[in-house]
């Protein structure tokens, strides 16, 4: 983006959500709300007139919804694009959905629609759409929805094996991390020799809808983490918003709201650290994109076990930030564009003997 303010476009069908909205932007010297539009159609027509940095979309409007818009815009003048979403059923799949079309983030549309909006919450929004302005538009793209895979379902109560792989791998991701997340699971084999931790920096509610997105596209098991989990090859566990996720001695996953980490819960570092506690060698963690610098400090301290550490390389990542943190503290074993991660995932799961199976 070039210097200047960062021109906002605001759609929404709400006139009070419009003028409250443009309000809380307009107050910070940075941003200036070039335009509003009422839905779909209009917001079109302004993108390609106003030519815009950001654009806050909300997702339900009359005419053209918001996750139509985003498909057109991403299409034809792809846009950073932050939905304004509601806390519901539907408005978390829809927000999930609006992510995997290319949506850079999301915000919670009545903290900042309603007078109840704070100024912290109001600042919240802003350093959104200032993370927003930053993402180059060639990294911005449409998915289809995910093709359905048969997959097993694996009991909670299930037991490990004694004696397997005993292959960890933990992947930490925040502001464009459901996107990459549907671009590496999918190709992961349902018999990875591995239990997968997945920490994306999400608000409560909307874990368990991505969780189950991913699991329709997935040939492992997907699903949003409990506490007293064990810890199962070909399965994967999304930490639920707002609370971190641990794994104890006996390989069970162990959910907390101790304090914020970088600001954060549930915080990859937090679930690293007693990774590297407790698999050490065996255990790998693959930082993606993101804002800030979770994820560095476990990084370090998994490497110092003797863990593996493989980050996003610049060139694919949506915000690179997190792995930009982990390459600077020194302990990234392996830089790697989006595409290449599936397969090294799969390489690094297989690359120590397995102990044996039980006999």
């Amino acid at each position: 983006m070039k210097s200047g303010k960062i021109r906002a476009l605001v759609v929404d069908d709400s006139a009070y959500a419009r003028v409250n909205i443009s309000k809380h932007l307009n107050a910070d010297p940075d941003i200036e709300v070039v335009g509003t539009a009422r839905d779909g159609f209009e917001a079109l027509e302004m993108i390609r007139i106003l030519r815009p940095n950001v654009v806050t979309l909300d997702v339900s409007m009359p005419r053209m919804d918001g996750l139509t818009a985003l498909e057109h815009i991403m299409e034809e003048c792809p846009t950073p694009v932050i939905m304004l979403s509601v806390l519901t059923a539907a408005g978390t799949w829809e927000t999930i959905r609006a992510l995997e079309l290319g949506a850079v983030d999301f915000f919670l549309k009545p903290s900042i629609a309603t007078p109840a909006g704070t100024s912290k919450i109001a600042l919240e929004l802003r350093k959104k759409i200032k993370q927003a302005a930053q993402v180059p538009v060639s990294k911005l793209h449409s998915m289809s929805e995910p093709t359905i895979v048969p997959h097993r379902i694996i009991p909670r109560t299930i037991k490990p094996r004694r004696r397997q792989h005993r292959k960890v791998v933990v992947i930490g991701c925040s502001t464009g991390g459901p996107q990459a997340l549907n671009d590496i699971l999918p190709h992961l084999p349902g018999d990875l020799p591995a239990a997968v931790l997945v920490v994306q920096h999400m608000h409560p509610g909307f874990t368990k809808s991505l969780a189950g997105r991913l699991a329709k596209a997935c040939e492992i098991a997907v699903r949003e983490a409990e506490d007293g989990d064990l810890l199962v090859h070909g399965q994967a566990l999304l930490a639920p918003g707002d609370w971190h996720m641990i794994v104890d001695s006996d390989h069970t996953v162990c959910l907390n709201q101790n304090r914020t980490e970088c600001g954060v819960r549930p915080s990859v570092n937090v679930t690293l650290a007693s990774v590297a506690k407790h698999f050490g060698p065996d255990a790998l963690a693959v930082i993606l994109t993101g804002m800030g610098t979770d994820g560095a400090r476990g990084a370090t301290l998994l490497k110092a076990a003797g863990g593996k550490v493989y980050v996003e390389d610049e060139s694919t990542a949506i915000i690179y930030g997190m792995p930009k943190a982990v390459v600077e503290a020194g302990s990234a074993d392996k830089i790697l564009p989006r595409g290449e991660i599936p397969h090294e995932i799969v390489l690094a799961c297989g690359d120590s003997e397995s102990e044996g199976a039980e006999e």
